[in-house]
């Protein structure tokens, strides 16, 4: 157990440093450096830290939990984020790139849809930024939580203090060094969670082979390796690739990239990342089943498997990977709430674009503050529901409420700013609505959501008037644009 905390310490410590070095290395740098990392991204960093913000703490602990309690027909999760991870990095981030620098260059989601048809009404960037704080306090709260549980199972330690412990490391790096110390954070910790994800089952699955394991094949209940479970887990699991397509701490990433061809490249390092930890990630749930037997907490399969396997110093360094992706993901969360508060609500509207960049940098830092420390609360709460729970609402938001919206924007000339805003607020109230009142009907609430979201978009910009010529200048700018 000590060395395990003498590795904790040591890679929080690590963590810290990355910020503190960002911090003086981009002093006088400006709202677009502290946001975006000036576009200065390179492929490796950008596709790691795109898949390490989207895998938080339920790829080592929520989800291999679903697979330990009820079987490989989860998997459909998985499957369904594979899909639409692919599609997003080869069909949305070459577009999104280009049409964000055409659209008056700008640096957030928000800010992007609004230039993206030159209008002057700060609606749209106001309630995107209302959808980002609510959503994002929930997601973060998720990562939080695993931390909690992290350290009370490895080190005993309370799962409330050790909530607040990690919110403060958190906290720092991103509140010091903004996009570009997030961003290399995220690339460590995507390196770290890979490692750990691909020696962990395989050790298992050796000593399982051996005659080691406390589960067996009889064991498990029926129906356990079945895939297909029932229609409505198939249909559940494969919506949640929605959700790719208006994740803004992940499409942020698409943006960020120096060029084109670095976005080729990122591509094919991210697709592979994420696709090797998903299939990893279901088979600690499968293999770890087999290993421990029955477990009280199925969150902890991934923990105790490694602690079952490994001496203190490298099931330090191993569980230090959930440590990382619930920071990875915390951090780039935090980060593009301030980015919206600061860049889409505090400029255009609260100073009416009188702010100093230094000012703008410390509106979004108090966000930074402020988020963690209601998300903080939420996570401690008994009543806050499941890790995996926790990440699925905040999920379902984002996916509804900004996917149609944004691929509509990239594909659509005729697509207009009311038909955007239309579509924001209905996919939204529906996925909500929907999780309140249907969730029994066993259908996850972003495929209702993105749907109505979708059919809104579309009617509302064919009662609006058509884009003026100059909206239609800039798309034909964006789609011919190629470095």
């Amino acid at each position: 157990m000590n060395l395990e905390i003498i590795v904790f310490i040591v890679y929080l410590v690590f963590m810290l440093g990355i910020g503190v070095f960002f911090f003086l290395k981009s002093k006088g740098g400006g709202e677009k450096a502290y946001f975006l990392g000036g576009r200065e991204m390179g492929p490796w960093v950008s596709a790691l830290s795109a898949g390490a913000s989207d895998m938080s703490a339920w790829v080592l602990m929520g989800l291999p939990a679903s697979i330990y309690a009820l079987g490989i027909g989860q998997a459909w999760i998985a499957i369904g984020l594979g899909i639409g991870y692919v599609v997003s990095w080869l069909v949305e981030a070459p577009r999104l790139r280009r049409f964000t620098i055409a659209a008056n260059d700008s640096i957030t989601i928000p800010q992007y849809l609004t230039n993206r048809f030159l209008s002057k009404s700060r609606a749209l960037q106001i309630i995107c930024a209302a959808i980002f704080l609510i959503a994002y306090t929930i997601y973060a709260a998720s990562s939080i939580k695993a931390c909690g549980t992290l350290f009370n199972t490895v080190i005993g330690m309370d799962a409330t203090l050790a909530m607040y412990l990690a919110a403060i490391i958190i906290i720092s790096y991103t509140f010091l060094g903004g996009f570009s110390a997030v961003c290399w954070t995220d690339f460590f910790q995507g390196l770290l969670m890979l490692g750990a994800l691909l020696i962990a089952p395989i050790f298992a699955l050796a000593l399982i082979k051996s005659g080691q394991g406390a589960g067996t094949m009889a064991g498990l209940p029926d129906g356990y390796w079945n895939l297909f479970t029932n229609w409505k887990d198939v249909v559940s699991g494969l919506g949640w690739g929605l959700g790719y397509f208006g994740m803004p701490h992940i499409i942020v990433r698409f943006m960020s990239l120096r060029s084109d061809k670095d976005l080729k490249k990122s591509a094919k390092i991210g697709i592979t990342w994420t696709v090797l930890i998903l299939i990893f990630s279901v088979a600690s749930g499968c293999i770890g089943h087999l290993l421990l037997g029955d477990i009280a907490d199925s969150s902890t399969v991934f923990i105790q498997m490694v602690r079952k396997m490994f001496p203190a110093l490298i099931s330090g360094v191993l569980l230090s990977a959930i440590l990382a992706a619930a920071m990875s993901t915390a951090d780039s969360q935090l980060l593009a709430s301030a980015s919206a508060f600061a860049s889409d609500v505090y400029k255009p509207v609260i100073r009416k674009d009188k702010a100093s960049d230094k000012e703008m940098l410390w509106a979004g830092r108090f966000v930074v503050l402020a988020i963690s420390v209601i998300a903080v609360l939420i996570a401690a709460n008994p009543n806050s529901g499941t890790i995996m729970g926790l990440v699925e609402n905040a999920w379902g938001v984002f996916g509804a409420a900004f996917g149609p919206a944004i691929m509509l924007s990239l594909f659509w000339k005729r697509f207009t700013f009311e038909g955007a805003v239309a579509g924001i607020l209905v996919g939204a109230i529906v996925d909500i609505a929907w999780l309140a009142c249907l969730s029994s009907v066993g259908i996850y609430e972003i495929i209702p959501g993105f749907i109505a979201s979708l059919i809104a978009a579309i009617i509302a910009t064919k009662c609006s008037k058509a884009p003026s010529a100059e909206v239609e200048a800039l798309f034909d700018r964006a789609t011919s644009e190629v470095e």
